[in-house]
């Protein structure tokens, strides 16, 4: 059998068990889990600092605020690049809907996903330390939606340890 074949059985095996062990988390009550990476929703999110807001344009039109835990908001703080292992970011999106108070205004609507970030150099490093998670509903997006986060921060934001997001002081 050929390395590539191996090598194939191998990623394949582990796509399955990654697969196996999100659907037992799940049946367990569990906090789901990302295919590939392994990526939870961390608890108490919601409650963490700002580091940014955006607005997407078309055709996603949606309102987003970047969070981050103490970690990642004391390296946005102090500048330090790379990000220390145990930061955190975690991206919370919206439909944007104008408002009905104040017509210039745009408010959130129904909520589209919940993405992850977590910095742990030694367990993600073919992904340059960096594991991803996407959650719609609360629930892992599929495993071809995970597969182009890395290729995608890679090839925008590779000087900026793979992170778009910029802190707004």
């Amino acid at each position: 059998m050929s390395q590539a074949c191996v090598a194939l059985i191998a990623v394949t095996g582990v796509a399955v068990a990654m697969g196996s062990m999100a659907f037992a988390a799940q049946a367990n009550n569990q906090a789901p889990v990302s295919p590939i990476y392994g990526v939870t929703l961390p608890q108490g999110y919601r409650e963490w600092t700002v580091i940014a807001p955006a607005q997407e344009a078309a055709p996603l039109d949606e309102l987003r605020v970047v969070v981050g835990n103490a970690v990642a908001v004391k390296a946005y703080r102090d500048g330090t690049l790379p990000f220390p292992d145990g930061a955190v970011l975690v991206k919370l999106a919206w439909k944007r809907v104008p408002s009905s108070e104040f017509a210039p205004a745009s408010i959130p609507g129904a909520a589209t996903t919940v993405q992850v970030m977590v910095k742990d150099s030694h367990r993600y490093a073919s992904t340059g330390g960096w594991g991803f998670g996407r959650f719609i509903n609360g629930t892992p997006a599929d495993e071809a939606q995970h597969r182009t986060c890395h290729a995608c921060h890679q090839s925008a934001v590779k000087d900026h340890d793979l992170v778009f997001t910029r802190y707004a002081p």
